[in-house]
């Protein structure tokens, strides 16, 4: 029962948000980790960044998150200064009394930043790509620029809020509901998802997006509050697991996009559940994703290999 839930709110935002974080992959709706955006930052509770601008990351610009993560570090992640009364409440409603805390390790993936932005506020994307290959029964609609809804078909409706983002923290809140087989009564849950990442581009010249997933989740039913506190580490792992497929996901994407530009751009005009503008901006950004590698590779060190015969 509240497995079910956790599809929907535990891994969602796993974008991810996401990264990440947020059934879209095997089950699973999930984002993963977030690109830096050294221009404007998405402040949904102030005002919302133009929808077609794409901020610039810069390589190496963030401290790297570690490996552990408290729920207070987590929270003071937040930059709550930035926020309206009225969104901080909303929020701290939920980090304050979670009935599951999870913070999901640190993913590394080759994809290029744009890109990776672009997937991360628009997860319907990756549900797409997912739906083209028939491994998903998810339905998405997006509500406004920064606010999704997925629905599985099996019982669980979930909204998602991107309601903050900037170059190092994107802050997502999710209300949902399960009101299928397994239980006979509507089960609510919430949650609060907050991205961090850091970028740099390796020796190679690949673009690398490094990231972790921090989920609160607030489960508003006596019976489901205990199971989950019951089962939460199972939960847990499966969160861990359904993080790290859906980056292992993006990176087969962004390596895509890289090597493979034209199947790539052909197969993002085709994405179900994508409006026709975010499919276009989606192809645009594999082009340019394409150029930006070729560029760094010419400019990368040749490595020079020592015949077997002059080895010390």
């Amino acid at each position: 029962m509240p497995y079910c839930l956790s599809r929907s709110v535990i891994s969602f935002p796993i974008a991810a948000i996401s990264l990440a974080l947020l059934a879209m992959h095997n089950g699973q709706i999930a984002l993963a980790q977030f690109p830096p955006a050294p221009q404007t930052p998405v402040k949904r509770s102030v005002a919302p960044p133009d929808a077609t601008a794409q901020p610039r990351p810069q390589a190496n610009g963030n401290a790297r998150p570690t490996g552990r993560s408290s729920n207070a570090d987590a929270i003071a992640a937040i930059p709550m200064g930035r926020l309206t009364p009225a969104a901080q409440q909303r929020i701290l409603a939920i980090t304050n009394r979670p009935t599951l805390y999870r913070h999901l390790g640190q993913q590394s993936i080759q994809c290029d930043a744009d890109l990776f932005m672009f997937i991360v506020r628009n997860p319907e994307v990756l549900v797409g790509v997912w739906d083209l290959m028939d491994i998903t029964e998810v339905a998405t609609q997006r509500i406004d620029p920064f606010k999704l809804r997925a629905v599985d078909g099996s019982g669980t409706d979930c909204t998602v809020d991107l309601v903050y983002g900037d170059p190092a923290v994107h802050v997502y809140v999710a209300d949902g509901f399960y009101d299928g087989k397994l239980t006979t009564n509507v089960i609510n849950g919430k949650g609060v998802f907050i991205l961090r990442s850091t970028y740099k581009v390796d020796a190679t010249g690949n673009s690398v997006v490094e990231g972790a997933l921090d989920c609160f989740v607030q489960v508003e039913h006596l019976a489901a509050d205990l199971i989950m506190r019951t089962f939460g580490p199972l939960i847990g792992r499966t969160a861990d697991h359904n993080f790290a497929e859906t980056a292992r996901f993006i990176d087969q994407l962004g390596t895509s996009a890289a090597k493979n530009p034209l199947a790539m751009e052909e197969l993002a005009l085709r994405l179900p559940q994508v409006s026709e503008p975010s499919r276009q901006r989606f192809a645009a950004l594999i082009r340019q994703a394409a150029e930006r590698q070729q560029a760094r590779a010419l400019t990368a060190p040749v490595a020079t290999t020592i015949p077997a015969s002059n080895r010390q």
